[in-house]
């Protein structure tokens, strides 16, 4: 077995790595760029070697750097973790001439599968169903438009070397192709140093399911389930599960075989991901189809570990080591329903937009079973993992991905698993950069998901316009009334409670009128209890005046709820939404209607930059007449390609930013008149 191991990544999936190495008796050995430095897999590793400056390009995407570190260090393994240098052939083959074992596939199986249009032609060759398409190299926009126009519309452009959902674009009709061939081959080529597009037939109401494969060097290769993976948005995932709730055994078994076929038709070993995309349509359990193989460990393997109770990066290791499977695929047996969701610094509320800075106060919900291991034998309770990179205090870096934690959870059954999943967000801390968590929450909840009739458009069908939190039901919002005035009791008898006050002692008020989403509710607390709108509510709950969160229980049903004082009142957030309550004593709170409301100034004469990043390019001069709609800029984040649009016809007045410039939220680009 190897002594020490290098990771050759950052965040939480190098503390994985780490963790599990650690449990194994092996040292282990961090690299960091400048923006790393005193992050948690550096402070978590035995050692650690600084790479360069904080842009990937000159830190962690630079192979030689890498080795060298592994050179000086006595490290006698990589592990390359999710991406970075986990696709490269060439890094492979240099590890091998270093003598450094490498944990993951051989170098020939990470070249055939690396290149999504080989791997395609590999696949068909190996008996595996793939997507109608044009798998040659495509020259230009225009080829782009024929080839797009031949397959039929929708259909979708993809980098050949992508992956994560960087370099996709999904084509309607010919302008979208003319609007989205030239940033796919950006992207493709920003991220992954490819700018090579393929176009393939889109399948509509398509499911993303995939299938984990595990191989050794001796010829043995299983598969160990699935994982739907079809809540995404803009092709990025961001709810995985296992098994799904679409797939039949007999599904399940094709699938898996074929997966089994392709990766011993490329002599794969190690762990990789086979995805499919299947026809939500089709009942008959045939309608699937090769996508990519990902010759590496995925984000969202924790689910297919929590079924199974195999922890993967141990079996890589062991893999690496030319240790064969102690199991066959009889011996695979899934247990239970498991869910992750990826918890992004972005702001849903302002059309998921990244969002950077600090994490003035982070704290996850307690994990409740041991890191790596389903819930199978005696022990069928539910449990909660984390598994993250971040610390309080820390900075979300504009250079990196903007994941800060993958929230798992496990059950006997696919609803406690989802119930489970909606508890530990309530319970879910972050401060600072805006994240996703009450849209995660809404998801959970949202009937379509919880029925299991999802498919990659379930985001973009169900939330058209955006989204606006969880809709609230009557009862809830009574509930948070409840909770709104119990919280200003709490405060205005602490408040009483202040020595040295003139007169006499004064008593909190008892009634109280709490205005949520525009509704007032009339709440009556006393020492018998807390009536809402005249009905008597059963509420348990203890605050103390600075509690950032309480737990309640409403006719003995519990509750979570994250408190925020502001100005009149409280931001209660739960169950997926923030609600912003205005209490006041009943006595005064008809007085309120009398005051003037601050009517924000108009800004939609300006082009604002959403977020921070990258001018990557100006469509506009001074006096370019623009209508409602029409492309102005593009700008570049944590990434990604964002196309800004004119909200309304005007002609450009002023330019104040130029290409090449780095934004901050909220700069202004141009002005229209």
């Amino acid at each position: 077995m190897f002594k020490k191991i290098l990771v050759a990544n950052r965040g939480e999936i190098a503390c994985r790595v780490m963790r599990t190495a650690k449990r194994m008796g092996i040292a282990t050995v961090a690299v960091y760029s400048d923006a790393d430095a005193r992050s948690p897999h550096v402070l978590l590793a035995d050692e650690s070697v600084r790479l360069g400056p904080a842009p990937a390009a000159e830190s962690y995407l630079k192979a030689e750097l890498i080795l060298l570190a592994a050179k000086e260090t006595g490290a006698d393994c990589i592990h390359p973790g999710y991406g970075f240098l986990s696709e490269r052939e060439s890094f492979a083959r240099a590890c091998a001439e270093a003598g450094i074992a490498f944990v993951g596939p051989p170098p020939n199986a990470i070249a055939a599968m690396g290149d999504k249009i080989e791997s395609k032609k590999l696949a068909k060759a190996a008996g595996v169903n793939v997507v109608p398409g044009f798998l040659g190299e495509i020259a230009d926009t225009d080829e782009a438009v024929r080839i797009a126009s031949d397959i039929g519309y929708p259909a979708m452009m993809k980098a050949s070397a992508g992956g994560g959902g960087k370099g996709m674009r999904l084509a309607y009709g010919e302008q979208d192709v003319r609007e989205g061939f030239e940033p796919t081959k950006r992207e493709g080529l920003a991220s992954f140093g490819d700018d090579r597009v393929f176009i393939e037939k889109f399948i509509e109401s398509p499911r993303h399911i995939e299938i984990q494969v595990l191989g050794d060097q001796h010829g043995n290769i299983v598969y160990l389930g699935e994982r739907e993976c079809s809540i995404q948005r803009r092709h990025q995932k961001v709810v995985e599960e296992a098994p799904s709730p679409f797939v039949t055994p007999d599904m399940r078994r094709a699938m898996g075989e074929q997966a089994v076929a392709l990766a011993r038709a490329v002599g794969y070993y190690s762990a990789g991901t086979v995805e499919l995309i299947v026809s939500g349509a089709d009942t008959t359990g045939q309608g699937f189809y090769f996508l990519e193989m990902n010759t590496r460990l995925q984000v969202e393997h924790p689910v297919t570990e929590a079924i199974t109770g195999l922890d993967l990066v141990e079996q890589m290791i062991r893999v690496a080591a030319g240790e064969p499977l102690g199991f066959g695929q009889d011996d695979v047996r899934l247990d239970g329903w498991a869910i992750e969701n990826r918890v992004y610094a972005e702001d849903p509320y302002r059309g998921f937009l990244p969002s950077i800075g600090r994490l003035v106060r982070y704290a996850p919900p307690e994990s409740s079973a041991a890191p790596y291991s389903s819930g199978q034998g005696d022990d069928r309770t539910p449990y909660v993992r984390v598994d993250d990179g971040v610390v309080e205090g820390g900075e979300v870096s504009m250079f990196y991905d903007p994941m800060i934690a993958k929230l798992i959870t496990w059950a006997p059954t696919r609803e406690e698993a989802i119930d489970t999943q909606v508890a530990a967000l309530d319970a879910f801390e972050i401060e600072g950069p805006g994240t996703n968590l009450d849209f995660l929450s809404a998801l959970m909840q949202h009937p379509r998901f919880r029925s299991g009739a999802i498919t990659t458009g379930f985001i973009a069908e169900e939330y058209p316009d955006g989204f606006h939190g969880a809709p609230a039901s009557a009862e809830l919002l009574r509930t948070l009334a409840a909770v709104a005035a119990f919280g200003a009791t709490a405060q205005a008898d602490r408040a009483r409670r202040i020595d040295g006050q003139l007169g006499r002692t004064l008593r909190p008020p008892a009634d109280w009128t709490v205005r949520i989403d525009g509704v007032d509710h009339l709440v009556a607390v006393s020492t018998d209890g807390i009536v809402v709108d005249g009905k008597p509510i059963d509420l348990a709950m203890e605050y103390t005046p600075g509690d950032r969160i309480v737990e309640v229980e409403v006719d003995e049903v519990p509750l979570t709820v994250k408190l925020e004082p502001v100005r009149s009142g409280f931001r209660l957030s739960t169950r997926g939404a923030s609600h912003v309550a205005r209490v006041l004593p009943a006595r005064i709170a008809a007085y309120a209607e009398h005051l003037i409301e601050k009517v924000p100034p108009d800004l939609s004469r300006f082009l604002l930059a959403p977020m921070p990043g990258l001018l990557v390019r100006l469509d506009v001069a001074e006096g370019d007449r623009v209508e409602a709609g029409q492309p102005l800029a593009v700008v570049e984040a944590m990434k990604m390609e964002n196309i800004l649009r004119a909200g309304k016809a005007g002609v450009v007045k002023t330019v104040e930013a130029k290409a090449g410039e780095s934004l901050s939220v909220d700069q202004v680009i141009l002005e229209l008149e």
